[in-house]
């Protein structure tokens, strides 16, 4: 059955002439034993024709339309009474309807409502003589309405394969939105891992190198030194490959399973909390810091003590980096009523202009893109460029909605306003 039916849906014109010709054929068969009401000859070329226009109603249908009411015309002026290939309006009227095309559909639909009155007209005495008026019109109402059943079931097919072209055009979008919103989803999430590990190896391995550095310098004249700047250089690196196995493991495995990392590798992500430590750790590296907190600290969202904390961290690495000998560096903290404002600046010969402009200069950089990204992930404003009065400033608002006032036990964020903000490192 599943191949004849493929045979079928393969050769729909075949179909169609094997039925349409076979309504030839029945004439044909029956016409010898006809005596009364045998078919006129002229009978038999309108027959022909329809069985013409069934054969390629599907593949031409407007075409066929056309014919057919050329046909019927011909019937009715030459006065050829309904024949068995009549039934060949029906189907052409059930093809146009099925079609998307409106005006030839309505075409359609007047033709049914106007053959059989026309052929009642034609033929007034057609079958029983005897009939009363109102079996005439009964039996002409009737054939009307087979006809606009037949527009009707066409229609009804065209509503029906416009709305699984719908659902199937509606699939294929939602399809590519899916893939759309992947596309973005993996390009975020690249972008994210690129700015952590942009600050966990930018930050770290530049305060290793100047340790590295200071120890290499004083490692004749003075020992203790040099123990002090290896043990900075030893936590420093430890401190670099936790967060990175934390990154690795988390693009390893989701769910900790094998590959992944163990639960002592999944650090707290950093906050405004562990700023007092990062800035410890950037004055044992030789950069004066001065950091204090203004306004009343407040637990933060973990977005935006995260995007303040990686803000600061590059502010420092960048002043250590190109601030000169001898540059200074000043680190704020401002709570005001629905903001956290960052102010990180330095004393230095800051960077040019093709530093902090584009990538830098070799296209490279990343440092105040990935800040930017995050300012603008949490709906803050960044603004980065040189002081009037030299050197560098960083400043980051962030918006602190939903933000609630520390309790007693607020934190490092109380601790670092507590101490810090009376103490200024020279």
């Amino acid at each position: 059955m599943n191949r004849l039916y493929e045979f079928l849906r393969r050769h729909p014109t075949a179909v169609d002439g094997t039925w349409a010709f076979g309504l030839l054929g029945i004439m044909l068969l029956i016409a010898p034993s006809a005596q009364e009401n045998a078919w006129p000859d002229s009978a038999f070329p309108i027959a022909f024709a329809l069985g013409v226009v069934g054969t390629l109603r599907r593949r031409w249908p407007e075409a066929m339309l056309v014919a057919s009411f050329g046909v019927g015309c011909a019937q009715l002026v030459i006065g050829v009474q309904p024949l068995p290939s009549d039934v060949v309006f029906l189907v052409v009227a059930f093809t146009i309807a099925s079609r998307p095309h409106r005006g030839w559909s309505r075409l359609a639909l007047a033709g049914c409502l106007l053959a059989p009155t026309l052929a009642r007209v034609r033929w007034p005495d057609q079958g029983d003589e005897r009939a009363s008026v109102a079996a005439q019109v009964f039996g002409t109402g009737l054939l009307t309405i087979t006809f606009c059943l037949a527009w009707v079931l066409g229609d009804s097919l065209r509503t029906r394969r416009a709305y699984y072209s719908e659902l199937e055009r509606r699939a294929e979008r939602l399809e590519r939105e899916r893939e759309t919103q992947a596309r973005m989803a993996v390009t975020a999430e690249r972008a994210r891992i690129a700015r952590e590990l942009h600050d966990v190896v930018a930050h770290n391995v530049s305060v290793m190198v100047v340790q590295a550095d200071g120890a290499a310098y004083v490692l004749d004249s003075s020992p203790e030194l040099t123990r002090s700047a290896l043990h900075t250089i030893s936590g420093t690196g430890r401190q670099a490959l936790t967060e990175m196995r934390r990154l690795l493991g988390v693009l390893r495995s989701e769910d900790g399973g094998p590959g992944g990392a163990t639960a002592g590798d999944y650090v707290p992500q950093p906050g405004v909390e562990q700023l007092a430590d990062l800035v410890d750790q950037v004055r044992d590296a030789g950069l004066p810091v001065d950091f204090r907190v203004e306004g009343t600290p407040r637990t933060l969202p973990s977005g935006v003590g995260l995007t303040a904390y990686r803000v600061v961290q590059e502010a420092l690495t960048n002043s250590r980096k190109h601030g000169g000998p001898h540059v200074g560096a000043t680190v704020r903290l401002r709570y005001d009523g629905d903001a956290l404002t960052v102010l990180a600046d330095d004393d230095g010969r800051g960077a040019q202009a093709a530093l902090y402009e584009e990538r830098g200069e070799d296209g490279l950089g990343h440092g105040l893109i990935g800040m930017r990204e995050r300012v603008g992930m949490v709906g803050g404003v960044l603004v980065a460029g040189p002081r009037p009065g030299g050197g560098f400033r960083i400043s980051a608002t962030l918006p602190l909605a939903g933000a609630e006032p520390a309790g007693p036990a607020g934190g490092r964020a109380g601790a670092c306003g507590a101490d810090d903000s009376r103490r200024d490192v020279p």
